[in-house]
């Protein structure tokens, strides 16, 4: 039996040092070095190679390296084998990290603020409580669930969407497509948080933008598929988005000649707002390998038919 980790190869070495001394038992072996194909029985990759089953014809339990498994080709992962997604603190820690700068931004001006600083001018803003800006986080799974709690306490009015009806103290929760409109209408920020799915793509289009209020600002932290850029781009000039913060595109990186790049009101960066810690990542999955063997259910296993 072996572990076999197949992503970036710098944290691949991570992984194997931490195998070596959390895990000695289970031999760990580091992309494209497999070893005897048949021994393989665990596989933590950012996508599975292709002809997985022909490829590693024993393998029990497909791990992703990320929070998120939409760069999967579940098709050539065959049904019988577990998916597992990575859930672990480090992500949570990260995205709450870079949810909350990003919030704070919009709620002090920031981006008015670097405009004045860009020509020179010195002109005070009125500063708005927390209490009266209304945040809404599209995606109420683990990280959705963490960002809301960590905005709850600087006494942002938080509100959540799902699918499904949750649950949270201090968040007015919101379920289902019927539920859409009254929770996007009363959003000045709107955090988009979904996985990535056949239902989800696009829908940061023009329809959905319209119905937040005028002059709400977007921070999309999910995936970069989630974007119709074209819809954004008419939303932010024609002033109905007054900011966007944008840490996932489609494609990543953006073409050198795309308006996103200068745009007053956008601010890029290169899909950086949270990442899987290894220290972090081998416990959770050594956790999920015990789980495993005694039968148990693991964390983070993924329902096909959802998609996550």
């Amino acid at each position: 039996m072996a572990f076999l980790y197949k992503a970036d190869p710098a944290r691949g070495e991570q992984w194997a040092r931490l195998f070596a001394i959390h895990a000695p038992d289970l031999p760990f072996r580091l992309w494209p070095d497999v070893g005897d194909p048949a021994e393989i029985r665990y596989l933590a990759a950012w996508k599975p190679p292709e002809d997985l089953h022909a490829l590693l014809p024993n393998v029990e339990v497909v791990f992703s390296t990320g929070a998120g498994i939409d760069q999967f080709d579940l098709s050539g992962v065959p049904a019988h084998i577990p998916v597992v997604r990575m859930v672990e603190p480090g992500i949570v820690e990260g995205m709450v990290e870079y949810v909350t700068q990003a919030v704070l931004t919009i709620h002090r001006d920031l981006f008015d603020y670097a405009a004045q600083q860009s020509t020179r001018q010195w002109i005070e803003r009125p500063v708005q409580p927390a209490s009266a800006r209304r945040v809404g986080v599209l995606g109420l799974g683990m990280l959705g669930q963490a960002v809301l709690e960590r905005l709850n306490l600087f006494g942002f009015a938080c509100a959540g969407w799902s699918r499904s009806p949750r649950e949270m103290e201090g968040v007015a929760c919101f379920a289902g497509a019927e539920a859409l409109d009254a929770f996007l209408s009363r959003t000045d920020i709107l955090i988009c948080l979904l996985p990535l799915t056949d239902a989800t793509r696009g829908i940061l289009n023009a329809n959905l933008l319209a119905r937040l209020p005028r002059g709400a600002s977007l921070i999309n932290v999910g995936r970069g598929g989630h974007l119709n850029q074209p819809d954004l781009l008419a939303a932010l000039d024609n002033g109905h988005i007054a900011n966007a913060i944008l840490d996932v595109t489609d494609p990543e990186p953006l073409p050198q000649s795309h308006p996103f790049w200068t745009h007053p009101r956008v601010r890029l960066t290169p899909h950086i707002a949270s990442a899987t810690r290894p220290d972090t990542a081998v416990e959770v999955v050594l956790e999920n390998v015990r789980r495993h063997r005694a039968g148990l259910p693991m964390i983070g296993q993924i329902d096909r038919r959802q998609g996550y």
